[in-house]
């Protein structure tokens, strides 16, 4: 076991103490997910005439891969746990994950969504039966609002990136991977946020490199992995289209997984992000949000080499219709909401 930071506690006095995540752990979330849910297809790509792979996360129940990690978490709450419900903070895609889990394992779940999430997101986090409290971004903390949510509610809180059973959940995708490939990638594009999902495909797949791809002025991770600590994002951030994958920070514990495991690091522009769409569309049939085609975008950007074993993640497939069918059209769409 492990204390969290200080500044954690105060942010969340309901985690005292957490284990670290594990490769033991990530093959145990993929047994319980892989009863469950059947594994994401892994489809052929050619890139720039290479021949290699991504895995359409997009095509889950809640079309995204965030269902693994709300799934795993959920699944190890103690019954008393359970009975308190939880409480999560999200623009949409871990909202569903964990409205999903809970509504199949009956717990009570809040979700602290930003008013300028993308509508199609919040329709469907309601849908799954989870209560909703909103706040205004920027303007206010959400980890404050979380945390008041938590305190008041005496509920447990499921962090998007920076919980140990979550970061798990969401390496079972590289599980699923090699059991598909026969063998574990040379490298996997995971589009990142607060590093989740890339520190959880450190675990599945240590032989693997790991490359994070966030977008333009939003790369936390990629600081954090260069600096060595976690580096928050500026007083005036840019915008970007890639709702799913604007975090201030990264934690700790994901930093402490890719330390020596994740590089080189990618960004990618908003126009990068878009062709990436259009490609995944017309190539591959797949319907992608913005922030589910950033690993994507980096590849065919020419800034990853690629292999026959490469592996591109596909996160994620929450987009407004009108929206996606003006990118489809080569129209600029500034913002998915």
């Amino acid at each position: 076991m492990c204390s969290i930071s200080l500044e954690q506690t105060r942010e969340f006095p309901i985690l005292i103490q957490h284990p670290l995540p594990s490769t033991e752990g990530v093959h145990a979330a993929a047994r319980s997910i892989a009863a469950i849910l059947p594994p994401t297809p892994l489809l052929p790509v050619e890139i720039a005439g290479v021949r290699c792979w991504v895995k359409a996360e997009s095509l889950q129940p809640i079309g995204a891969f965030k269902i693994r990690g709300g799934w795993w978490r959920l699944s190890n709450l103690t019954e008393e746990e359970r009975a308190r419900g939880v409480v999560a903070v999200s623009s949409g895609n871990h909202a569903q994950g964990v409205a999903w889990a809970a509504k199949k394992l009956g717990i009570k779940a809040v979700i602290v969504m930003p008013r300028d999430a993308p509508r199609v997101k919040l329709a469907a986090t309601r849908a799954l039966g989870a209560e909703i409290v909103l706040y205004n971004r920027p303007g206010e903390d959400r980890d404050e609002v979380a945390a008041r949510e938590v305190e008041q509610r005496g509920a447990v809180l499921v962090h998007a990136f920076g919980d140990p059973w979550v970061i798990e959940g969401q390496g079972s995708a590289g599980i699923e991977i090699t059991q598909q490939l026969g063998r574990q990638p040379s490298r996997i594009l995971a589009c990142c946020g607060g590093g989740g999902l890339a520190a959880g495909l450190a675990l599945a797949c240590p032989d693997a490199a790991i490359l994070p791809v966030e977008p333009q002025g939003w790369d936390m991770v990629g600081q954090a992995v260069a600096a060595g600590e976690v580096v928050h994002v500026g007083p005036n951030p840019p915008s970007t289209v890639c709702d799913a994958l604007r975090p201030d920070a990264t934690k700790e514990i994901n930093l402490s997984v890719l330390r020596n495991r994740a590089g080189p690091c990618l960004s990618v522009t908003d126009e990068e992000v878009r062709a990436a769409q259009r490609f995944a569309f017309a190539n591959l049939q797949l319907v992608l949000e913005p922030g589910g085609a950033a690993a994507l975008a980096a590849a065919l950007a020419g800034k990853a080499q690629l292999d026959e074993h490469s592996v591109i993640m596909l996160t994620g497939g929450n987009t407004d219709p009108g929206d996606f069918a003006r990118v489809i059209g080569g129209k600029t769409v500034a913002f998915d909401n």
